[in-house]
């Protein structure tokens, strides 16, 4: 579609009887045609060329229209997309984090034997009450749940390597689940891993 820079609502006919058109006048007056037909006809050709200025100028300020209301439509969409950014970093602070040149992890999530241990105690009925011995010598009935000691749950620097290793892909997987950037994923697994190749690692 051709682009019309000014409404052609505004336009005027011109003047064709003027002393401007004489020469024109004169190239199409001939013994079948007067002058007065010949200005009527340059007022028609004037008048149909002006139409469809006219029409596609609708055309065009409809497009403009149309995308107008889809630009701002899009840009409602942005700022929502944008809000509710802002809300998940207020939610999750320490997920968007700036990256840090030193950044430490950290504390490591369960392991093998650690997961097991919590899925054993995830069956244990808390309302349950067994005869338990008192350090005085006496009985009392007590929580079920409150007996179960978590043994195999070992603190951060008491972790074979070997479990830490098994750790790092668990938490990985877990970051992807909790849709953390892929940013911070990557650095995170670049991190270990150079942990895990670290000529003290054995240490």
């Amino acid at each position: 579609m051709p682009c019309i820079r000014s409404d052609p609502n505004l336009n005027i006919c011109p003047d064709y009887n003027s002393e401007d058109f004489e020469n024109t006048r004169a190239q199409l007056v001939n013994e079948n045609t007067t002058e007065d037909q010949v200005v009527q006809l340059l007022r028609n050709i004037w008048l149909a060329n002006n139409n469809l200025e006219k029409h596609l100028w609708q055309q065009q300020a409809e497009q403009c229209m149309e995308e107008d209301k889809q630009g701002r439509l899009n840009q409602v969409r942005i700022d929502e997309e944008e809000d509710a950014r802002k809300e998940e970093q207020k939610k999750n602070k320490f997920k968007y984090i700036p990256i840090q040149n030193s950044g430490e992890n950290g504390e490591m999530p369960a392991v093998n034997d650690g997961l097991d241990e919590v899925s054993t105690k995830k069956m244990v009925d808390h309302d349950a009450i067994i005869l338990s011995a008192l350090p005085d010598g006496s009985t009392a009935w007590v929580s079920l749940a409150s007996t179960c000691s978590a043994r195999s749950v070992a603190n951060d620097e008491d972790l074979p390597f070997e479990e830490f290793c098994q750790a790092c892909p668990r938490f990985l997987v877990a970051l992807e689940e909790a849709d953390w950037p892929q940013d911070r994923i990557r650095m995170t697994a670049l991190f270990w891993r150079n942990l895990q190749i670290h000529k003290y690692r054995s240490l």
